[in-house]
């Protein structure tokens, strides 16, 4: 490191104003400072001493999608061996997943670090460190069947217009990575019709063996093929066809272990998520009139996304609420209008999606709401005991 310490400061001066290659400044701060703690520090008006900064705080969240893409990796190559009759082992099945996810990763950080350099040239800022997360969370939300040059398009449009329009990382109201998932969902919604087979290296269903299934329980349940749908253990463990990072919810609840122990992601609003979710099945299951309605609740929260959504996304500090009693309302109405949405509205199976970038918009109020309750019982206490 020390040697590639020195080779950084000699050609720095390159890179700065009045150097020939001034024009990617933003690009090679971001390499730099990757690599190495930034040599800066704060030197007036009001500061914390923490050692824990953005790019500390990224990581984190980058190691707890590890258990989701790992698992997320080695499921396209199972679920394409046991779609094809073929035997594979374990590593033969997380090699060949590996070679498929890889791209779709790789097209989502070269097409969105490619729109983030040029904003931050552009301003003259540094390059943002919330991509390193919208780059990896985004295409683990995808199946591996996507069109890579699909995936680059959304990663454009939601770094650009979801993100950099409204001023980069933390000024942002959307979910990126959700802006991401929503626009390829309404803008290509045959590439996520209930009849798309998401299994890698098949074309129309051809070479499925007898008795395989591609269709996701998400899938199966909106028309209502209520047999078609896997048993629980298969879903909470992820052994299911589905989206590369959202099929294991033991893997996922790894990594939400993770960010609620580093106190990364809220706590509050995972576990507001699900009862939302478990709620919102108890209603439906009151009321229930045909099959879907009566899935039991608990089933719910293994099911589509719900489980990512609510680690990885909700759990967003620059779009979910701040207050404390506002995290809990905020992942309540997620979990609830998400379920409400999966099985209400068969047109949008997946209504963790919707859910998120609807609340995304009405945090800020909640938050609003929250703080003037605040400010009027305080007040009114004091008048209490200004009486007496």
């Amino acid at each position: 490191m020390h040697s590639i310490r020195q080779f950084l400061d000699r050609v720095r001066p390159n890179f700065q104003k009045g150097g020939k290659l001034h024009m990617f400044n933003s690009a090679f701060d971001a390499f730099e400072t990757f690599l190495f703690v930034p040599g800066k520090v704060t030197r007036r008006g009001a500061h914390i001493r923490d050692a824990a900064d953005m790019k500390r705080t990224m990581s984190t969240v980058i190691i707890a999608l590890i258990p989701a893409m790992l698992f997320g990796m080695w499921n396209v190559g199972y679920q394409h061996f046991l779609a094809t009759g073929q035997e594979g082992s374990v590593w033969d099945a997380f090699a060949y997943g590996f070679v498929k996810v890889l791209p779709l990763i790789i097209v989502t950080y070269v097409s969105g670090g490619i729109v983030e350099v040029i904003f931050a040239q552009v301003r003259g800022h540094e390059i943002n460190e919330g991509f390193l997360v919208t780059g990896l969370i985004m295409p683990l939300t995808l199946p591996v069947t996507m069109p890579l040059w699909m995936i680059a398009i959304a990663t454009i449009f939601a770094v650009a217009i979801g993100k950099e329009v409204f001023g980069g990382t933390g000024m942002n109201i959307l979910n990126p990575a959700v802006t991401a998932r929503g626009f390829l969902f309404f803008a290509y919604p045959a590439r996520f019709s209930a009849d798309d087979v998401w299994v890698s290296g098949l074309e129309n269903g051809e070479g499925i063996v007898d008795g395989f299934s591609g269709a996701t329980p998400l899938a199966s349940a909106a028309v209502q093929d209520m047999d078609a749908i896997p048993d629980a253990m298969d879903m909470f463990l992820g052994t299911i066809p589905g989206a590369v990072g959202e099929t294991s919810t033991a893997a996922i609840l790894l990594g939400g272990l993770i960010l609620a122990f580093t106190r990364v992601g809220s706590l509050k609003i995972m576990l507001s998520v699900f009862v939302g979710a478990f709620t919102m099945g108890l209603l439906l299951n009151a009321f229930a009139v045909n099959p879907v309605m009566e899935i039991p609740p608990w089933q719910h929260l293994f099911m589509g996304g719900l489980a990512y959504g609510a680690v990885y996304m909700a759990t967003d500090p620059v779009t979910a609420s701040r207050t404390e009693t506002g995290k809990y309302i905020y992942g309540f109405l997620i979990g609830f209008l998400a379920i409400m949405i999966r099985v209400l509205n068969p047109a949008f199976p997946e209504g963790v999606l919707l859910a998120i970038l609807f609340m995304n918009v009405f945090a800020p109020l909640i938050d609003h709401i929250v703080v003037n309750a605040n400010v009027k019982r305080r007040l009114k206490r004091a008048k209490l005991t200004g009486e007496h």
